[in-house]
């Protein structure tokens, strides 16, 4: 005899939570993400936006160092194009740009390459590169002041001795090209070990596997480098080009401190012309308006780079 089981009418599901609650649980997380997001947005606004917005007011106007500011909209923009020494400032720094950019990350990433593998000494040697980003940029630009300097420095004079140079060399302002190179020396020397760690992060984010299977596979050291290696890091090298061609194309301290803008405002970079203009000609407002079209160049610049990049990684 076979028991007769209840015949189910329905499934009824558990009563939905009222609404209510729901909105106010919502809401209270919404006010906890905004109170954690707050002191951020306080300081990018204080210290970002806020700035920002003057700069722009300022570049409207005829805005002396002392004195009363007069509209003068858009008379500080058309005097861009006729600023000779701003055409002139704007070449070099375009020319510095390619050379930093070109020699600094070829740098890094032969040294990121020479570390990357853990191997008795290799702590040292990364200390070692990383080492001179612990002395201030200026403090650095004054050190190679004092060791390149004709009259009391070492380098003069330890070259002779060897016999690659004759007499005393002006390193910093004897030629345009002596000045140029050794500001970028200086920038190499200074910011070679950080590019490195950054790029360095990068290798070792990439599985062992897949080189491991590259090798297995026959593939030759360069094929591997060319063809998994780059291609894997190509979000770290965006990031490093990007921060490189950014702090090359806003040069201000090297050449203020090494080299004054010589010989004949040949190594004066656009930030230079800012300065002078603020501080010289105590023109604010002239000072402002090339600093907003710096500031479009450099969104625009940075957009395109890394929008060509991520193309290429996709």
């Amino acid at each position: 005899m076979t028991a007769t089981l209840p015949r189910r009418e329905g499934t009824r599901r558990p009563p939905a939570a009222p609404a209510a609650p729901r909105r106010r649980a919502d809401r209270a997380r919404a006010l906890v993400g905004a109170a954690y997001a707050a002191p951020t947005a306080l300081v990018v606004g204080l210290f970002f936006l806020v700035p920002l917005g003057l700069v722009a007011w300022m570049s409207l106007h005829r805005w002396p160092l002392l004195g009363k500011p007069r509209l003068n909209a858009p008379d500080n923009y058309t005097g861009i194009a006729d600023d000779e020494l701003l055409r002139t400032a704007a070449w070099f720094t375009v020319k510095y740009t390619v050379i930093t950019t070109v020699l600094l990350f070829a740098v890094a990433l032969g040294l990121a390459l020479l570390v990357q593998h853990r191997r008795p000494g290799v702590g040292f040697f990364r200390t070692a590169f990383y080492l001179p980003m612990a002395v201030g940029f200026a403090s650095a630009s004054l050190l190679f002041l004092g060791l390149l300097s004709d009259e009391i420095g070492p380098v003069t004079d330890l070259l002779a001795r060897l016999g690659l140079v004759d007499g005393y060399v002006s390193w910093t302002g004897g030629s345009p090209d002596s000045a140029l190179a050794s500001a970028v020396l200086l920038v190499l020397w200074r910011f070679a070990g950080f590019a490195m760690l950054i790029l360095l992060t990068g290798l070792q984010a990439i599985p062992t596997d897949v080189h491991e299977a590259a090798k297995v596979d026959g593939a030759t050291r360069w094929q591997a480098f060319r063809r998994i290696t780059l291609p894997l890091m190509r979000p770290t090298i965006a990031l490093v080009l990007t921060m490189i061609t950014t702090g090359s194309l806003l040069a201000f301290d090297q050449f203020w401190i090494l080299t004054r803008g010589g010989p004949d405002n040949s190594t004066t970079s656009v930030v230079m012309v800012i300065y002078r203009e603020a501080f010289v000609r105590l023109d604010l407002g002239s000072a402002a308006g090339i600093s907003v079209v710096l500031l479009v160049v450099l969104v625009l610049f940075n957009a395109v780079q890394l929008g060509v990049l991520r193309r290429r990684s996709s």
